[in-house]
């Protein structure tokens, strides 16, 4: 289960408490913590071929979720249904997923679950797909529905279903995070149902299954990677295990994200997107995110056709202008790998210029959006500001905003 923690240990945790990257100055010890992950990882191209002895691990009865059948990974869900057969498995297929899975959608998936006594779910696909397979192990074993179980309210328990994941996408880190993100359509909100029991027991990451992913969602779901990482790092909790998880996993997306856009048969970028996005998963579980992905959620929960990395880099580079001043030394590491050339420019001002080149890399990946391209109106963005301080991200941030300046935050997006 990942599990960090820092402590207060002789007075030092104070000393350390807002400095940007700790372990620069020898006299300040590094922060104490702990990282426990209990989640197998199966990484290289190739190796879906393994899912029928993996799953055969955790159970007989497999329950598959995922997007249409008919849509772009036709081709490989016989060959998955073939896999676990060969060893004996018996399987049922619920491909009703669509993005942004919805309260009613992991109702239709888990009355599937129930009625063929599933014991193992399947997830492949995309986040969405992964985050529907791990709320349905909920659902399908609980009382209520998923919505029950999102934050602030019941926790799931040890009754949820085994997940494995197979992962077609580079974004979500959801094969190893202990998250399921769902929509209430009838409430227009957007949140997450948060447990270690949601944290699949084993995640086939095989960048060969990514070849095919058109470039817009690359781009979507490589900048969801980044935003991952990046806020992992400006995270309070985060400590030296998860900065080096999320530094490792920005720089691969910055060198690799505009090649595997230009070129999506360009097999060692979608690796290294591949690889990005599950160290970007190991940093948030230990650390968390921040402010940009708060903003995202409430948006699409405000607009359930628009994707996350959409929404996230509509109100990016608002967030890092206010941001910037409250976390320098990071915003000055980030502006030097989106720009090498700034060698030598003192942090404050390659902090300062963070902002429009993180803009810069958006256009570089054609990710240029706004919340006006969403359909949202002005008269909703008081709305969209309430919704965005429901979920805890925003507290995480270096400087948390009031409600008056995440305002000016959304107003600036628009």
């Amino acid at each position: 289960m990942p599990r960090t923690s820092s402590r207060r240990r002789d007075g030092l945790y104070g000393a350390f408490q807002g400095r940007d990257q700790p372990g620069t100055d020898d006299r300040i010890p590094l922060k104490a913590f702990e990282y426990q992950h209990a989640g197998e990882i199966i990484f290289g191209n190739g190796r879906i071929s393994e899912v029928g002895s993996i799953v055969s691990r955790y159970g007989q009865r497999c329950l598959i979720v995922s997007g249409p059948r008919r849509g772009a990974l036709r081709d490989l869900y016989p060959i998955v249904g073939e896999l676990l057969e060969h060893l004996g498995l018996e399987w049922e297929h619920f491909d009703g997923v669509n993005p942004n899975p919805t309260v009613d959608l992991i109702t239709r998936g888990a009355e599937i679950a129930k009625a063929f006594r599933a014991d193992v779910i399947l997830g492949i696909g995309g986040g969405s797909s992964l985050d529907a397979a791990k709320a349905i192990s909920v659902e399908a074993t609980h009382e209520g529905t998923s919505w029950d179980y999102v934050f602030f309210k019941q926790r799931p328990t040890a009754r949820t279903l085994p997940v494995v994941t197979v992962g077609t996408t580079a974004g979500s880190g959801s094969q190893v995070n202990p998250l399921a993100v769902i929509t209430n359509i009838s409430s227009g909100e957007k949140s997450v149902l948060c447990s270690d029991y949601l944290i699949p027991r084993a995640a086939i990451v095989d960048p060969q299954l990514m070849l095919s992913v058109p470039a817009e969602v690359t781009a979507a779901t490589g900048f969801v990677a980044l935003g991952r990482a990046f806020e992992s790092i400006l995270n309070p909790r985060s400590n030296p295990l998860t900065e080096l998880f999320g530094w490792e996993a920005v720089g691969h997306v910055i060198k690799n994200l505009p090649l595997a856009v230009q070129d999506g048969s360009n097999l060692g970028a979608r690796s290294s997107l591949a690889w990005a996005d599950t160290l970007a998963g190991f940093a948030t579980c230990g650390s968390g995110l921040a402010l940009p992905h708060g903003i995202a959620m409430a948006i699409g929960g405000m607009c359930a056709d628009v994707s996350h990395g959409l929404a996230l880099a509509s109100v990016y580079r608002a967030c890092l202008k206010f941001t910037g001043a409250s976390a320098v030394s990071a915003f000055a590491r980030l502006a030097h790998l989106l720009e090498p050339a700034l060698d030598g420019v003192l942090a404050p001002d390659a902090a300062a210029r963070c902002p429009n080149l993180l803009q810069s890399f958006l256009g570089r990946i054609r990710l240029d959006c706004s919340l006006r391209g969403f359909g949202v109106s002005k008269e909703e963005l008081p709305a969209l500001v309430r919704r965005s301080m429901v979920l805890p991200h925003y507290k995480n941030n270096p400087k948390v905003p009031t409600q008056v300046e995440l305002l000016e935050i959304i107003a600036e997006s628009y």
